[in-house]
């Protein structure tokens, strides 16, 4: 929302617009709410990237050891959840775990990478989600909501901040051919102007598609632009304003834009070899030198001024995210983990050595963990809302500590909760957005991304 002076009301970007001659006589005022409002006090982070982890790491086998749930192995077990019933028995972590570092926090042997860099996380052990199916889970953690048609996580700090070069979008993704449970909708700018969506670059083949111009001449090209531009700015006249209508001018000119500064960002051929190898991209096994290409290209579009960039893993193992092992835990986690955990360590060390890390925040996190209990097969886990395992680094968070707590059995917490809404308001609140404030007005009310929820977990910041 934006303030109106000398009143005691509020406008959204498009009613100003609107309110301006129908906006395009205003050009500077447009680029000027283009670029994002003003953040409401000062920012700790400058840009975030998330590391999804689609699928459900199992807490009690990462970050969150349950020596009780060892002495438990094999003993039948009774849990009052969605897959309680009959024939059902506690599972031993599959992984023996070690303290690293000043803090001592323990890391199952999982992740040896990233146990060398504890001392830079705030392990939260406490969080919770509210549902255990993939796309609403993976819906919730993205946009706060159980259902599609919401903006993203990333959707609305584009909106609230605006991308710190205009020549690239504020919010990209990178990911491999497939899309995580809940589709695009994970991704999606919901009510927000379209040109708040995600920007998707592939792993394989052209990074962003459709972006090539079919002249070889620019000033064709440019031409052709111009003209369609022209038109489209007439019939937004004609129409009193339109999001659709902006949100193509405004996405055409970017796609423009991006023609010749996104295949600088992508190329390589700057990185020293030393910093390939440091993200596996040496390695005999591509999905995980796809990943490490992925978490490079995270690091450079940062540094060239995008503002929210997502990566996602690889998807190894069937759609319901990579990560989801019902059966075949300890293979199939072990491969995932084979897969990221070096390219994910080799992020935070980069930034470190580029000095972007204290204004760079970085998630790591599934969409929910993994239950202490097996069924009748005995070899894997299921899905569990009711507690699980994420990571922060970076920006304004405290290095080297652990917040929260679970029971013994790593199936309910024991303290220090934390909510999807309130991850959502700390991490807003890292980069100076009041999560309270930052509204969209649709439906008949004012929206915000954690909807009438959510506190600042201001333990876990510095």
């Amino acid at each position: 929302m934006i303030n109106c002076p000398g009143c005691n009301t509020a406008v959204t970007r498009r009613q100003a617009l609107k309110l301006a001659s129908n906006g395009f006589g205003y050009t500077a005022l447009s680029a000027l709410l283009a670029s994002g409002a003003t953040p409401h006090f000062k920012a700790r982070a400058k840009n975030v990237i998330f590391l999804f982890m689609p699928g459900g790491v199992s807490h009690m086998e990462s970050f969150d050891p349950k020596p009780k749930l060892a002495e438990m192995d094999g003993k039948p077990a009774k849990l009052d959840n969605y897959v309680a019933g009959p024939n059902r028995r506690w599972l031993g972590p599959l992984w023996n775990f070690q303290k690293y570092g000043q803090s001592g926090a323990p890391v199952s042997d999982l992740f040896p990478h990233i146990a060398q860099c504890v001392d830079d996380l705030a392990i939260i052990r406490s969080m919770k989600s509210e549902f255990p199916l993939h796309a609403r889970g993976n819906i919730f953690l993205h946009t706060g909501r159980n259902i599609g048609g919401f903006p993203s996580l990333g959707s609305w700090i584009n909106y609230g901040l605006g991308s710190i070069n205009k020549n690239l979008p504020g919010y990209v993704l990178l990911r491999d051919a497939s899309i995580p449970p809940g589709g695009i909708e994970n991704y999606s700018n919901g009510f927000l102007p379209a040109s708040h969506q995600a920007t998707m670059i592939r792993d394989e083949g052209a990074p962003v598609q459709n972006i090539s111009p079919a002249d070889k001449d620019s000033r064709v090209q440019r031409a052709k632009l111009d003209a369609l531009s022209h038109q489209d700015r007439a019939f937004l006249n004609e129409t009193g304003g339109n999001d659709a209508i902006e949100s193509s001018i405004s996405n055409y000119e970017m796609a423009y834009r991006m023609q010749s500064l996104v295949p600088d960002v992508l190329d390589l051929a700057k990185e020293t070899e030393a910093t390939k190898r440091l993200y596996g991209l040496d390695s005999e096994d591509k999905p995980k030198r796809l990943y490490g290409l992925q978490c490079l290209r995270a690091r450079r579009l940062i540094e060239a001024g995008v503002r929210f960039v997502e990566v996602t893993c690889p998807n190894l193992f069937g759609m319901n995210g990579t990560w989801d092992q019902h059966s075949n835990l300890k293979k199939e986690h072990e491969r995932n983990a084979f897969v990221t955990d070096q390219a994910v360590t080799a992020l935070v060390k980069d930034l470190k050595a580029r000095g972007l890390f204290d204004e760079t925040l970085l998630i790591w996190a599934s969409e929910f963990g993994r239950t202490p209990d097996s069924g009748p097969k005995g070899d894997g886990r299921d899905h569990h809302p009711d507690c699980f395992t994420i990571w922060m680094a970076g920006a304004g968070v405290k290095r080297g500590v652990t917040y929260g707590e679970t029971d013994d059995l790593g199936n309910k917490i024991a303290r220090d909760a934390v909510t999807i809404h309130d991850l959502h308001a700390t991490i807003l609140y890292l980069l100076g957005l009041d999560h309270e404030k930052l509204t969209y007005r649709t439906g008949g009310r004012e929206q915000r991304l954690t909807d009438v929820h959510g506190q600042v977990v201001k333990a876990i910041l510095s």
